[in-house]
């Protein structure tokens, strides 16, 4: 069972021990890391030694913590947090928002979204609501959309997967790994859920479906015939802003020429279709 960062306040050293043991990294390591003696480290994290406004902002950024918990551990140590929280339609974040909709509208006629960090789809170009077309379950198009849920659930695009043992595992492998950096208890709760959903047989994806090895395809049912596709990840670069800090912009790219061309029509109904079955 993974482990919970508790929303109650805690010690600082409590903290800061918990994401050490979190990047499996021993005391040793990590303070010839940041440089500082392991007695030290011994005393941050046991109570011993309060640490300064500095020294938790140096240890939470070796140990790759996350924004709003480097907060928490300024809070638990008595220091004012540093890093803000705005929502994505503030106007201090309007050259950011206008990033994020040049890139998606840049992709088309390829599909592309940005998500935070819950999964929750912030905004979509024009390619995606043409990809995810009808489902059996509408609700789950309701805001706000959890894109994984939307992928996995029965009532979803679950049914149009063609490799959906393969693609599942590979989420929630996804998934997991972002539950042991972020601790965020939200994941956790999202990933027994998905887990819950029925799967798909897992010899589902041979070298026909993906003859280099290098990915595991997203391979669709479309009215346009079926899609592989591939996804790249885009996040702001050193942001100190927490709303842009889990922002992430998820881009499909075809994986081979047939789904290239099955993508413009899907854009232009009226292109010649492709007779590929």
């Amino acid at each position: 069972m993974t482990r919970i960062l508790a929303p109650a306040r805690r010690p600082v050293g409590d903290l800061l021990r918990e994401w050490r043991q979190r990047r499996r990294l021993s005391q040793l390591d990590f303070a010839l890391d940041v440089d500082i003696s392991q007695k030290h480290l011994s005393f941050i994290e046991s109570g011993r030694s309060a640490p300064s406004r500095d020294m938790v902002l140096r240890l939470a950024e070796r140990l790759d913590v996350p924004l709003r918990v480097r907060n928490l551990m300024l809070l638990a140590a008595g220091y004012a947090p540093v890093f803000p929280e705005l929502p994505l339609d503030d106007p201090a974040l309007a050259a950011a928002r206008a990033a994020i909709d040049m890139v998606l509208a840049g992709h088309e006629p390829l599909p592309a979204l940005a998500v935070d960090r819950r999964w929750t789809m912030l905004a979509a170009n024009a390619a995606v609501p043409r990809l995810i077309g009808a489902i059996p379950d509408a609700t789950l198009l309701r805001p706000p959309v959890n894109v994984l849920r939307l992928s996995l659930h029965p009532g979803g695009l679950a049914p149009r997967i063609l490799n959906l043992g393969a693609w599942r595992a590979h989420l929630l492998d996804r998934l997991r790994r972002e539950v042991d950096a972020s601790a965020d208890p939200h994941l956790v709760a999202l990933l027994e859920e998905l887990r819950a959903y029925p799967a798909g047989p897992s010899e589902d994806v041979g070298p026909a479906e993906d003859p280099s090895g290098l990915f595991v395809p997203l391979r669709l049912l479309t009215p346009a015939g079926p899609l592989s596709l591939f996804s790249t990840t885009t996040v702001f670069g050193t942001p100190t802003e927490i709303t842009l800090s889990e922002i992430a912009i998820e881009a499909f790219f075809p994986a081979d020429e047939t789904t290239a061309k099955r993508l413009r029509q899907l854009a232009d109904p009226q292109a010649p279709a492709d007779p590929t079955p």
